[in-house]
């Protein structure tokens, strides 16, 4: 198993938000989670990609438990391994279209990443907005430079929280597509959805309401 979390559960003050969750992705493998909003997907995806920890539980990344690690080695971690979706872009206002994306390479100090950075924009049709600055595009355009800002490092788990969301149907369909066709290339990816259509392409579906996974 590349990424899974064992009896996992989550309070915030007195509210339990997750519940004895246990979860896992392979390499290759695409998983859609689906439920109601306030359900608690997004806090088991950011339980899952390292960016809260679980009041208890393990979780584990190549069979390794990771929920001990320091706060500076889970985030070269996640930095190394994980790419991230979220249903706000999250751009940064003053850096251009090419330097978002060269965010993660330069996190890692990885040089050299120019070109690969732009052939990434130019396959998501952007390849004429690279100085651009985030308030000069459009919300399709925002979602798609944070999901190639996601790619560019080669992540085993990629996490997309609604990446369909506030998006024209066609351009929704593209980007499902797209993401769904990761795990051809040996990526995982955890699919946080409400778009059913969207899940059931996904190898695997699961439902969390109430904290609990079904």
């Amino acid at each position: 198993m590349l990424l899974e979390m064992i009896d996992v559960n989550k309070k915030f003050d007195d509210d339990t938000i997750i519940r004895e969750v246990s979860l896992g992705v392979t390499a290759g493998q695409s998983v859609a989670v689906t439920g109601p909003s306030g359900s608690g997907k997004s806090t088991l995806m950011s339980i899952f990609g390292l960016l809260l920890q679980p009041s208890q539980g393990e979780v584990r990344f190549n069979g390794q438990p990771v929920s001990s690690l320091s706060d500076d080695e889970r985030s070269r971690l996640r930095n190394r391994s994980f790419g991230f979706i979220f249903q706000n872009p999250q751009l940064i206002g003053s850096l251009s279209v090419l330097d978002n994306v060269l965010v993660p390479a330069r996190l890692a100090r990885r040089p050299n990443l120019d070109a690969a950075a732009k052939v990434t924009l130019e396959s998501f049709g952007l390849g004429h907005r690279l100085k651009h600055l985030p308030h000069q595009l459009s919300i399709g355009q925002k979602r798609r430079v944070a999901i190639a800002r996601a790619l560019l490092l080669g992540p085993e788990v990629v996490f997309a929280d609604e990446p369909t969301n506030d998006l024209d149907q066609e351009l929704a369909g593209q980007i499902g597509e797209y993401l769904l066709s990761l795990p051809k290339s040996g990526s995982a990816l955890v699919l946080v959805t409400h778009d059913h259509h969207l899940a059931a392409k996904a190898d695997r579906t699961v439902r969390i309401d109430n904290g609990t996974i079904h």
